[in-house]
């Protein structure tokens, strides 16, 4: 054998060993879509908050929070269902498993950081600290993004460290904490999905 054969065989146990280890069927046009579902979300709690400010009365009322959860839960439903989709089509097109070892780690790893940014951001709601939320969901995203990115493409975790900082950032400017969930859910998924299509999936075609 060749050194130019033993270099191919280590490239083939290295994408073996990546394939087994690591979940890389997610489809940067379900990110892209996640971007335009949340930028189309802030639009909506945007003109929610206009409203409530027309009236003279621009204050936080259960009635528009609840409004904004709504908002939020729908923004949230779409991009999930939306991700499943994409991702299924890509893993079969690839020939892959979309439910393995390697897809249940990633999405425990993703969800612990998730789930305990959304319990505290209830936690925070029912405290009143309304003006905490944005950076808090940006950060406990963020931290998701880090800690899922060791069971899929690592530069996951580039999506991740941006949210963690912009959410950082969103801490000293209350009161514009939707522009910032805006860029950070919207915009940041749209670059982030269109180079992983760009790069990964269209010149893999």
């Amino acid at each position: 054998m060749t050194s130019s054969d033993y270099l191919k065989d280590i490239k083939e146990i290295k994408n073996l060993m990546n394939k087994s280890s690591r979940f890389i069927s997610l489809s940067g046009l379900s990110g892209i879509m996640a971007g335009i579902y949340a930028l189309i979300g802030a639009w909506f709690a945007r003109q929610e908050l206009i409203a409530v400010y027309d009236k003279n009365a621009y204050h936080y009322t259960n009635s528009i929070t609840m409004k904004l959860l709504l908002i939020a839960a729908v923004v949230l439903f779409l991009a999930v269902v939306t991700g499943i989709i994409l991702t299924q089509r890509k893993a079969r097109k690839n020939g892959e498993k979309m439910f393995d070892k390697a897809a249940l780690k990633l999405l425990i790893n993703f969800l612990i950081p998730l789930a305990t940014g959304g319990i505290f951001t209830l936690i925070l709601i029912q405290k009143g600290i309304i003006g905490l939320v944005a950076p808090t969901t940006l950060i406990f995203y963020g931290l998701a993004c880090v800690n899922a990115s060791k069971y899929t493409f690592g530069h996951v975790k580039f999506l991740g460290y941006a949210n963690i900082i912009l959410g950082l950032i969103s801490t000293q400017y209350v009161g514009y904490g939707l522009y910032f969930w805006a860029i950070g859910f919207g915009i940041f998924h749209i670059i982030y999905g269109g180079l992983m299509y760009i790069l990964l999936e269209r010149t893999a075609k």
